[in-house]
């Protein structure tokens, strides 16, 4: 007979997403102690979940061993063996509809995410903007669980997870009595990147300040830049490509504050129980992607009739001349994080 406790959660990306899921999951194990999870995600992202009781990480290939429709239905066999009763498709992607279609056909209980679509058009369209807080999406993620009949209620609190740093990088915190400050500067879309050259002003800035700065998150082209600032400035280390992901998010818990766009590292940092400074530009937080736990106070913005006019920052401005972004004084964010420590 199949187990009444098991439930298979789909949401195969992006990072920021997934590390959402975690922070939701974390509650929801914490609510249902009976119930099993089987988190159905890429790989990459299996550090999200590695601590939270009644959570088995089962990775999705989707460019090798489940390409094409082929390959999900092999995905489909091996989750079959989890003997599931219900599904909570948090993607609503192809892939997931996909898997969740074969499931349907063996009477498997079925619940997909409400994206609130219409609701997000008319937030970032030009003219005849509905300008208001939407529904926030880990409260969308939760409703997939109570629509399949569970008990979940979301605190929208940050607990700190402290964990052990990695040895290489315990001699960056012998100082005690020195504030760390973690800076996630990049994203995966440029727009929603705060130019350059002012985040190095603030770099400068918090520098001087004999504060501890981490630069977290990017690729190579990052990592260079990364490696330059930290050259450039006392106090500052580049952890990109120094660290993998599960180290990443040890150090994240010991540190005292996060400036992030609006990317991972803000989720991750809420993931950890840490206290972000964002930065947003044709994004907003009234999308609903605010990190978990985290304050809208903490955001650093422009108000502008224009924004937002993207859900994802995968579109350019529409401010006018400047960009929103560059609307941002860099000691507007240095003084943010600043009051944060303070206080």
């Amino acid at each position: 007979m199949p187990s009444k406790n098991t439930i298979i959660v789909l949401r195969f990306s992006a990072m920021g997403d997934v590390a959402m899921v975690a922070s939701v999951l974390k509650e929801f194990v914490a609510q249902n102690p009976k119930k099993e999870i089987v988190m159905v995600s890429r790989e990459a992202f299996k550090p999200f979940f590695n601590d939270i009781p009644n959570v088995v990480f089962h990775a999705i290939q989707p460019k090798i061993i489940h390409k094409g429709i082929i390959g999900l239905y092999k995905l489909y066999q091996e989750l079959r063996k989890y003997q599931p009763t219900a599904i909570a498709d948090l993607h609503d992607n192809l892939r997931s509809r996909t898997v969740c279609t074969f499931f349907r056909l063996t009477g498997v209980k079925i619940k997909r995410l409400d994206k609130g679509r219409a609701e997000k058009k008319a937030l970032t369209r030009s003219e005849n903007k509905i300008f208001k807080p939407l529904r926030q999406t880990v409260e969308r993620y939760a409703d997939v669980f109570r629509n399949l009949g569970f008990t979940l209620h979301l605190s929208h609190l940050l607990k700190q997870n402290s964990q052990k740093l990695p040895s290489k990088a315990t001699k960056l915190f012998n100082q005690l009595s020195v504030k760390k400050i973690g800076i996630s500067p990049f994203a995966q879309h440029l727009y929603k990147v705060y130019p350059l050259e002012k985040m190095e002003q603030v770099i400068a800035s918090l520098s001087s300040m004999d504060f501890e700065l981490f630069i977290f998150g990017g690729g190579k082209s990052e990592q260079a830049i990364a490696e330059n600032w930290a050259n450039s400035y006392a106090h500052t280390h580049n952890l990109i490509g120094n660290f993998d992901l599960t180290e990443e998010l040890a150090i994240i818990s010991n540190l005292d504050i996060m400036l992030s766009m609006d990317s991972s590292g803000m989720h991750m940092s809420s993931l950890m129980g840490i206290p972000v400074v964002s930065v947003w530009g044709p994004t907003h937080p009234y999308a609903g992607f605010l990190g978990y736990g985290q304050s809208e106070d903490n955001c650093v913005q422009v108000d502008h009739p224009s924004r937002p006019n993207s859900i994802y920052g995968n579109k350019p401005c529409r401010c006018g001349v400047e960009n929103c972004m560059d609307l941002i004084e860099p000691q507007t964010i240095v003084n943010k994080i600043k009051d944060n420590l303070n206080g």
